[in-house]
């Protein structure tokens, strides 16, 4: 039976152009074509995490914007952590998360934030991952690791599809798929409730139960926020998967 294995953190907050397309623009360059292995694409979209850690992090001010440094990436500015112990958390979690997207292992991965004051989940950004390839239908449950010594426990479905067809795309294509999603975090503060008080963050990454686990990684539970407005952002594909990403977050009272 396959099961999630979920990382989660709590780590201490601080104080304080487009182109219009023709009929020759659809007559792809077939040497332009870069057709990603299944490797490859796993290590994309495990890439495609961590910046999306950081920059979760900077956009909903869980850490002071000092705390953060410029780095170009798909063709973007990005933001990330400069704090030692939150970079050091994010390696220890991809370091995992790696391995099991090599794998084929990931289901999904959470970023829940979390009011540290009043101990309340607020936003909870869910990135689901398709694979596709052979597999065998099967129902899943959650388990959780955490540096921090934090466990629970859950059920969490299997998003593994058997292989299909996909649109060949260029590396550009993807690049540019991807940096949608990140301009779109960015533009989530116009609707998401400016978050108040000390806040922390847990990152939650579901596994097949044949993973193979860390001795630190337990069980938790999917810290869901109860009455959540939710809302469906964009997704990138390549031959190999398909991450889909929505946000559940809290109205402010």
């Amino acid at each position: 039976m396959p099961s999630a294995k979920m990382a989660s953190t709590d780590v201490p907050p601080k104080k304080t152009k487009t182109k219009s397309s023709s009929s020759a623009d659809k007559e792809k360059d077939p040497s332009k074509v870069h057709k990603l292995s299944l490797k490859g694409s796993a290590k994309l979209v495990a890439e495609f995490f961590q910046y999306s850690i950081h920059t979760i992090l900077f956009q909903r001010g869980v850490y002071p914007a000092e705390d953060f440094s410029a780095v170009k990436k798909y063709g973007l500015n990005m933001l990330v952590s400069s704090d030692d112990q939150v970079r050091s958390y994010i390696k220890k979690i991809m370091s995992q998360l790696d391995k099991w997207m090599v794998g084929g292992k990931i289901s999904k991965l959470v970023i829940v934030i979390t009011d540290k004051d009043t101990g309340e989940h607020v936003e909870r950004w869910q990135f689901d991952v398709q694979i596709f390839k052979p597999t065998k239908s099967s129902k899943s449950k959650s388990k959780e690791g955490t540096p921090a010594g934090d466990e629970n426990a859950e059920t969490a479905g299997q998003q593994t599809k058997p292989k299909e067809k996909t649109e060949q795309k260029t590396e550009a294509e993807i690049q540019a798929e991807i940096a949608a999603i990140f301009r779109q975090i960015t533009a989530s503060v116009t609707f998401l409730p400016q978050l108040s008080g000390n806040c922390t963050f847990n990152v939650l990454v579901y596994a097949d139960a044949d993973s193979e686990v860390p001795v630190e990684w337990g069980d938790s539970d999917a810290k869901e926020i109860k009455d959540a407005e939710k809302v469906q952002l964009r997704g990138f594909s390549t031959a190999s998967h398909k991450v889909e990403t929505m946000v559940h977050y809290r109205l402010a009272e």
